[in-house]
């Protein structure tokens, strides 16, 4: 039976707010070898992990993360109040210099770093690529750069970063000229929107498929050739694999 490798999407979302510094800590402290987090810059430039192109989701709060600078976003709170209500009230959006801290604390793990694309749209590939790498530098062996937009990564191999990964908006985007002209070595895809047969195995790149909670789709997965599940219940899937170190605090 192969068991495939598990990415904590987010960090831990099942029981805490998502690209959370918390969330994240909850992940690797269960046993997680890898994570995976979402990138955007403030208005001054400062790469912070956000995903929603705003903010009502996570923060009850107008705006977007481009609009305002750090400063002004240190009153904003990651605390997903649909989903956990005021018990995270005081969670604060996270910076990606913070994850690097708490990497260091876990050099065996590997975190996949989503670039967001409003962050190119609006700050342009080289800003956004050496504000990401600044931040990332004490721990750039333990991270891979990822994004659906090409050209960052174009850009990252051409300056020599050595780990990359395309996300697909669909499964044969795998095959598009500008897909493999960033050689990738990793391709992420949703699990909806892939074949529904056949071996998925890709030569040259691992496969990493989201959203995964059920341990038996996942093992049905890892069988066709998937290596790598995004799950939000790391913990739980950990678990089921008899690969859990620790519970969740």
């Amino acid at each position: 039976m192969r068991v495939p490798q598990l990415v904590a999407h987010r960090g831990y979302p099942l029981h805490y707010p998502e690209n959370t510094l918390i969330g994240i800590e909850a992940a690797l402290a269960a046993g997680a070898r890898y994570v995976e987090v979402d990138v955007q810059l403030t208005a001054d430039r400062v790469p912070v992990l956000f995903h929603d192109r705003n903010m009502d989701r996570l923060c009850r709060a107008p705006g977007a993360i481009h609009e305002f600078t750090r400063d002004e976003l240190r009153e904003r709170r990651v605390l997903e109040f649909d989903r956990f209500g005021y018990k995270f009230a005081q969670i604060p959006i996270t910076l990606l210099a913070e994850l690097a801290t708490l990497l260091a604390r876990y050099p065996q793990a590997t975190a996949f770093i989503e670039i967001k694309r409003i962050a190119v749209e609006r700050f342009g590939v080289a800003t956004v690529l050496e504000q990401v790498l600044a931040a990332l530098k004490p721990v750039i062996p333990q991270c891979v750069l990822i994004s659906y937009n090409m050209p960052v990564l174009l850009a990252a191999r051409e300056q020599g970063y050595r780990r990359v990964g395309a996300i697909l908006e669909k499964w044969h985007h795998h095959r598009n000229t500008e897909v493999q002209a960033i050689r990738p070595d990793y391709l992420f895809c949703d699990a909806a929107d892939l074949p529904r047969f056949g071996d998925l195995g890709q030569n040259g790149a691992e496969v990493v498929v989201y959203e995964i909670t059920d341990p038996q789709l996942a093992l049905k997965l890892a069988g066709r050739g998937i290596n790598f599940i995004e799950t939000f219940a790391i913990g739980e899937m950990l678990a089921s694999f008899g690969l859990l170190h620790k519970k969740p605090g």
